[in-house]
């Protein structure tokens, strides 16, 4: 194999988007812009919408344009019963753990909740390190910034030997023209902005064989 780091995206990735968490997970950044920053009800979509395109996130949108308490809206969004919606798939943690590589996680939340995640998941163990929006900050993904400070973190200097595996073709596109192997998952037909995408874990150890 000639990767020697691969890069996992967390919400979405790790477990599949039909159950709903990454949905739950947007009303409550909803809630919190209306409740604990008073925008306008109307208004909230639109704003997400332009902060996600522009600066990668709501987050880093809302960072950049008004007063916020960024840990506090991390703690509100992510207070959720994980266990609700996330099941452990024996089958991924199989293939995680046979790849013979660096495995970290590189997400836009935050190591708590990635955490949590990775509990309710029985992932624990695997991942040698979590790169989340903190330690990327002021940047995060797709940004090549935050893929920079990613590498650095899994003390990795050449971009080829990586992977990126996300659920969002842009990011999918940011890693590979960044110089990493872009793949994309929950897509089982070729995407244009995927070095290749799949979407049964089972498969993953062939794609980063290169068959």
């Amino acid at each position: 194999m000639k990767f020697t780091t691969v890069f996992f995206d967390l919400d979405d990735t790790l477990y599949p988007a039909s159950v709903g968490l990454w949905h739950s997970i947007k009303e409550r950044m909803n809630v919190y812009m209306r409740e604990r920053m008073r925008f306008d009800p109307v208004e909230i979509p639109r704003l997400r919408e332009k902060y996600f395109l522009e600066y990668g996130t709501t987050l880093r949108g809302l960072q950049a344009n008004h007063p916020i308490d960024a840990d506090d809206f991390l703690a509100f969004v992510h207070d959720l019963p994980l266990r609700d919606y996330l099941t452990p798939d024996p089958t991924l943690r199989s293939v995680i753990a046979s790849l013979p590589t660096r495995k970290l996680i590189f997400t836009n939340a935050d190591a708590s909740h990635a955490q949590r995640v990775l509990a309710a998941l029985d992932l624990e163990g695997l991942f040698e390190s979590i790169v989340d929006v903190n330690r990327v900050a002021p940047y995060c993904k797709p940004m090549p910034e935050s893929f920079a400070i990613a590498m650095k973190a899994a003390g990795e200097t050449d971009p080829a030997r990586c992977a990126m595996i996300d659920d969002l073709p842009r990011t999918a596109r940011a890693a590979s023209d960044f110089g990493m192997f872009g793949l994309l998952y929950g897509r089982a037909e070729p995407h244009p902005d995927a070095d290749a995408s799949f979407a049964d874990w089972k498969q993953l150890p062939a794609l980063l064989n290169g068959r």
